[in-house]
């Protein structure tokens, strides 16, 4: 029980890798709060799988790319100590860069790197009271390979690494870490909407010949959040098959 009464924040937190990352800190002892845009349905299906431990579980609707949303949950949580902030939440709006509208960029970033913004500002003023955090980047390989028709992805995943380099440095001294996890291709449904063709494509360029399971990505995630990570800041760690 890693996390016996330590809180946690998921962004993102019902679904895929936020949903097995709720659930893996919840059978470690964690009092968790999942966040969520709008899907109410995957919310109740993630109280359903928390079982007994459905006592320690908040759902928390907040778009994390509304400035108001996010204050509105800090304010909420107040003085109670935060052990860990997953910035977890994220979208995509694939299109070749001459074809995206600016609407889809611009979606893109508030969500992925405006929303962590967000999200981590309430968390290090939180976590500084008390001199102890974790707080974390579900990040991704394409900040750094790139993909066709993912230019607004890509370069909200970068604007993530590029955040936790420099966050790092100026909370370290409270002992607050801040890291990424960056997954490769894992089997959620953020893959559903890619051709057959795409995914067979995609599965041959990972050495290890397979898609990763969101459960391999929440263990990393609890080994940077835990205790035993405290000399581990500002990097980011791949889970990603070899690509």
């Amino acid at each position: 029980m890693r996390f016996s009464n330590q809180r946690v924040i998921i962004s993102g937190g019902t679904r895929g890798l936020g949903r097995a990352a709720s659930l893996a800190f919840l059978s470690e002892g964690a009092l968790v709060q999942a966040t969520y845009r709008g899907n109410e349905e995957a919310a109740e299906e993630l109280r359903s799988l928390a079982g007994d431990n459905v006592e320690r579980l908040t759902l928390t609707r907040c778009d994390v790319s509304q400035e108001a949303e996010v204050q509105a949950l800090w304010d909420e949580i107040g003085d109670q100590p935060i052990s860990v902030l997953i910035n977890n939440a994220g979208i995509r709006r694939d299109a070749l860069m001459p074809l995206m509208d600016k609407a889809d960029w611009q979606t893109v970033l508030d969500t992925n790197l405006t929303g962590g913004y967000l999200m981590s500002r309430g968390a290090v003023k939180n976590m500084m009271a008390q001199r102890y955090g974790r707080i974390l980047f579900v990040t991704s390989p394409t900040s750094r390979i790139g993909f066709q028709g993912q230019t607004n992805y890509g370069a909200s995943k970068a604007g993530q690494i590029g955040l936790t380099r420099s966050l790092c440095k100026e909370v370290a001294s409270r002992g607050i870490t801040v890291n990424c996890v960056s997954p490769g291709f894992i089997a959620t449904e953020l893959l559903d909407d890619l051709p057959p063709e795409l995914i067979k494509e995609y599965k041959k360029s990972v050495p290890a010949r397979r898609f990763g399971k969101p459960e391999e990505v929440a263990a990393a995630l609890m080994f940077l959040a835990s205790a035993d990570a405290a000399y581990i800041n500002g990097t980011t760690l791949e889970v990603a098959g070899g690509i």
